[in-house]
């Protein structure tokens, strides 16, 4: 967040707010000040000429009133005489005109030569006709002063016999105004400069503690909650500082636990075999986790914001709307013909108390395996269904031409009776083969291992064939001269080498040669036995150690074969730890290997 600027700050607005209510209050305090004290001088100035006025009219009564005869002094000479002797600060020119308008007599001894005039003052017409006071203020063109100018009638018995004209010069009343108002002024300035300073001051004890709250709460937003405000005061603001602390101490805890739930959430997203996709409310994907990703082979960067029905190839089928009211799962079918890959989805909705819709929850689970496995027990019962109702079907037929009469007849019936003991004997070998599979997918089954020489073990088992074959076949051996010591179950790796061996013969043509060889490897021996037959078609090599799979099922059941050797096989030597497969050339023979687990360090101490 970037820093607050000074002219931007509320350190500024708040000394800028306090000046302007301290200058308005200033303001109207002045003004009122100012238009009083204005009138209140204005008035003293009216009121000191109107004392003065009085006298002056007093004697100018008595002398126009006052009879004359000769030897007396003319009325302008005693209107002067008296005119001279009235002199007042503040008064320019006095006036005195009779009832006719004539003037007669002034105080300006340069401005004698109105005398004997007759006047045209509008206000000394009025002062005449009306017999009342009147005063106005008025600037002078030349100068640009302001006068006071005063009419007051000189009455006798009731009658206006002169106007007394006044002249005052009240421009220096407004000069005081002037300095009085430069010295409120600069008092103002000065007042305004040490309300300002004391504003700043003032101010830096509110702002403090809101930077210090602005600056914790930046600390705030980038995870620090170490940071206190500083409490300065048990005011307003220092109850909010102690609130802020109390905040940022909750908030704290609260992220603590928001974040402990969050990696609990978290681990148990990365860590559960099940893939999860969230979504928003417009079904968009907001949430993947790293099962989800590696079941869909998406890239978390493509998955994120991606429509849920586009990324799951719902579109055909289904839109996000009918995801929200789906209870069903949903079977996602991702097989090619090189991988059979098949996922589950559950959907359940995120609401609101108010059922407003936030999203949809996505589980996958992998349902590869279980398919398989469903197919596999399908596939199984269908086989062991056809197996058994092969010679099932053979011996009721026999059994059935038996019980119609061909009994007594001696040719057919011992071929008959030997075709049924045939068919019950494979159906007892089945039987047996099954409940083998069955003992070895159990989960308690348990080898019973002895020490003993494979060599010396594996030599064995090729005497007591190539002394019972029947077939003209040569067998070849390459085993090492020496003692390899392992610990095996006997009887169950030589079930499996019995198997392995009677398949080679079986398929081995007449002057063929079967070849079995043992190799020393690191940490293994590997076994192989290698016949001259017809050999395994390329495509069906990984396919012979499967449950009754055959390459040749005509063949195979005409030599007595069940089709489970090979499974039971792979199941043994799996539970000893090895491995067991076939390499073939169609036409040229099939060697089958096996490798099985050989530590020279255990051989040592046995010895």
């Amino acid at each position: 967040m970037n820093k607050v600027g000074f002219f931007r700050s509320i350190h500024l607005k708040f000394v800028l707010i306090y000046l302007l209510l301290i200058i308005l209050a200033v303001q109207i305090i002045g003004v009122y000040f100012v238009r009083k004290l204005e009138d209140q001088l204005v008035s003293n100035f009216k009121q000191s000429i109107e004392g003065h006025i009085n006298l002056l009219e007093y004697n100018l009564r008595e002398e126009m009133t006052k009879e004359r005869d000769e030897s007396d002094p003319s009325l302008g000479t005693e209107v002067k005489s008296i005119l001279s002797d009235f002199i007042s600060s503040g008064i320019a020119e006095v006036r005195v005109i009779d009832n006719r308008s004539i003037i007669v007599g002034t105080s300006d001894p340069n401005n004698q030569g109105i005398v004997g005039q007759r006047t045209t003052e509008f206000m000394v017409k009025r002062a005449l006709a009306l017999g009342s006071k009147e005063d106005k203020i008025y600037i002078e063109k030349k100068t640009g002063h302001r006068i006071w100018v005063l009419t007051s009638p000189i009455k006798s018995k009731g009658e206006v016999i002169g106007v007394i004209y006044l002249v005052g010069t009240i421009e220096n009343v407004f000069k005081q105004m002037n300095e009085i108002n430069g010295i409120f002024i600069t008092g103002t300035a000065i007042s305004m400069v040490i309300t300002a300073l004391l504003g700043v001051l003032l101010a830096q004890t509110i702002t403090r503690p809101i930077s210090d709250m602005r600056r914790q709460a930046l600390a705030m937003a980038k995870g620090n909650f170490s940071r206190k405000v500083k409490v300065y005061g048990h005011d307003e603001i220092g109850q909010l500082a102690f609130s802020f602390n109390h905040l940022t101490k909750k908030l704290q805890e609260a992220q603590a636990t928001t974040e402990g739930e969050r990696r609990k959430l978290s681990t148990v997203l990365a860590f559960m075999t099940d893939g999860v996709i969230a979504t928003d409310r417009r079904g968009r994907v907001i949430l993947i986790n790293t099962p989800a990703e590696e079941m869909l082979n998406v890239p978390r960067e493509t998955g994120l914001s991606q429509p849920l029905v586009s990324l799951l190839e719902l579109d055909d089928r289904y839109t996000f709307e009918d995801l929200l009211t789906e209870q069903e799962s949903v079977i996602l079918d991702y097989s090619t013909k090189e991988r059979h890959y098949i996922l589950r989805a559950n959907f359940s909705v995120m609401q609101r108390d108010t059922g407003f819709v936030n999203g949809v929850i996505a589980v996958l689970h992998d349902i590869t395996e279980q398919e398989k496995i469903e197919m596999e027990r399908r596939e199984f019962v269908a086989n062991v269904s056809h197996e058994l109702r092969t010679p099932l079907t053979t011996m009721r037929s026999y059994l059935e031409a038996l019980a119609e009469g061909a009994w007594q007849d001696k040719e057919i019936a011992p071929q008959f009776l030997n075709v049924t003991q045939n068919e019950t004997e494979r159906m007892i070998r089945l039987v047996n083969d099954l409940l083998k599979l069955s003992k070895m997918d159990n989960a308690d089954y348990t080898l019973k291992k002895n020490w003993v020489d494979f060599g010396e073990f594996f030599s064995q088992i090729i005497d007591r064939f190539e002394m019972t074959k029947q077939q003209d076949v040569t067998f070849k051996r390459e085993l090492p001269k020496h003692s390899i010591l392992m610990e095996i179950d006997e009887d169950k790796l030589t079930q499996v080498i019995d198997n392995i061996i009677s398949n080679a013969l079986k398929y081995s043509p007449e002057g063929g040669q079967v070849s079995f060889k043992v190799k020393e490897k690191a940490e293994e021996i590997e076994v192989s036995i290698s016949d001259q037959g017809m050999g395994i078609p390329k495509e069906n090599l990984d396919k012979i150690f499967e449950r009754f799979y055959r390459v040749d099922r005509a063949r195979s059941r005409q030599m007595g074969g069940t089709g489970l050797g090979l499974a039971i096989a792979k199941e043994m030597v799996a539970a000893h730890g090895g491995q067991i497969w076939a390499k073939s050339v169609e036409g040229c023979g099939t060697t089958i290997y096996i490798t099985l687990p050989y530590d020279r360090s255990q051989e040592d101490d046995w010895s």
